[in-house]
């Protein structure tokens, strides 16, 4: 049997590609504004490597909108609640656009305050997480940010799925360095990269998910079809992702992991849940301090053996983008002009 043919690889640059997802978006029915927050972030996870992030998002986007399950035109209602607390109404919307609308405000507060929340509800994520941190640290601000999503994590010593995979993002700056970033599922594996291993018919490694039966499985077809993932690290995973629960949901008034029901809505995709971000002004105990303590930390680190800090890996795939052009497969590129065209 001949080995089935591989898709070369074709490098395009990054504008060119936010340009074209952000053409799709709007053709699909998102408002501008919409697409462009959107487009960036997915074209940002592609750039830096987190491919489960990046293009292969595109369709579920379109099918989503397609269903009727999302609003692509909603305006996110902010309201101005503490001292140190902005809430949003993301309006059925995506949350990216909601972050954007608080941003100004939020940062304002934080700096006023030395720390602020934001609550987003109503509204859908769907993407990698970091993008929406990482650029509060780029300012010199300490950010923390949590979203749940779509019941398809068992808890531990449960029996049948109920959390979300519920990722935790985080970012700080650090002195002469990139900033300090990253962004991390509490399952044992993201939903994404289950996806991509059932497309590319790979196996994944053992303590990932149960089947159907709540047998543990290494097939990711198995964990998609009727099964559900395992979180990391046993209770400890566990007890991470039910805080994600309480802080993106219950906190904001957004939908728990099991909270909605897409049924009608064949082709979505999107968890309609909620999110929060915390971010904190470091000068205000600190002055210009933080950033030095956190390049001292991860000297330490370095000199303790420690090869890769959290997020290298997406600097370099960005440093290669930036002189090369971003890395998607020329199959990809046709299917992103067909849903463009």
């Amino acid at each position: 049997m001949s080995a089935p043919s591989v898709s070369p690889v074709v490098r395009v640059p990054f504008a060119e590609l936010q340009a074209l997802l952000q053409r799709i978006l709007q053709r699909h029915g998102c408002a501008e504004p919409v697409a462009a927050a959107l487009a960036y972030n997915c074209a940002s996870a592609q750039r830096d490597g987190a491919h489960s992030h990046g293009v292969f998002r595109i369709p579920g986007y379109v099918s989503t909108l397609a269903s009727g399950w999302v609003n692509g035109r909603a305006e996110p209602q902010v309201s101005d609640l503490a001292p140190g607390y902005v809430r949003v109404d993301a309006g059925g919307g995506f949350a990216q656009p909601a972050l954007a609308a608080a941003r100004p405000l939020l940062v304002e507060k934080a700096r006023k305050a030395g720390i602020a929340v934001l609550a987003i509800h109503n509204s859908h994520h769907f993407a990698a997480l970091w993008p929406d941190v990482e650029p509060f640290a780029d300012e010199g601000l300490v950010a923390l940010s949590v979203v749940n999503s779509m019941t398809c994590v068992v808890p531990h010593g449960a029996r049948k799925p109920l959390f979300g995979t519920n990722p935790i993002a985080f970012a700080a700056p650090c002195a002469g360095h990139d900033p300090i970033v990253f962004d991390m599922a509490t399952s044992a594996m993201a939903h994404g990269d289950v996806q991509i291993a059932a497309r590319a018919g790979e196996q994944l490694p053992p303590g990932m998910g149960v089947d159907a039966q709540g047998q543990p499985t290494c097939d990711p077809k198995a964990i998609l079809e009727g099964g559900a993932l395992l979180p990391f690290g046993g209770h400890k995973g566990s007890a991470l992702s039910m805080m994600v629960e309480l802080l993106a949901a219950a906190l904001t008034g957004g939908h728990f992991s099991w909270e909605f029901d897409w049924s009608g809505h064949p082709g979505a995709k999107t968890p309609w849940t909620g999110q929060l971000i915390i971010v904190i002004d470091p000068t205000k105990a600190e002055g210009q301090r933080f950033a030095q303590r956190s390049r001292a930390l991860v000297d330490h680190m370095q000199e303790a053996g420690l090869t890769r800090m959290p997020g290298e890996r997406r600097y370099r795939e960005r440093e290669v983008a930036q002189r090369e052009g971003v890395a998607l497969t020329e199959q990809e590129l046709q299917g992103l002009k067909a849903l463009a065209d």
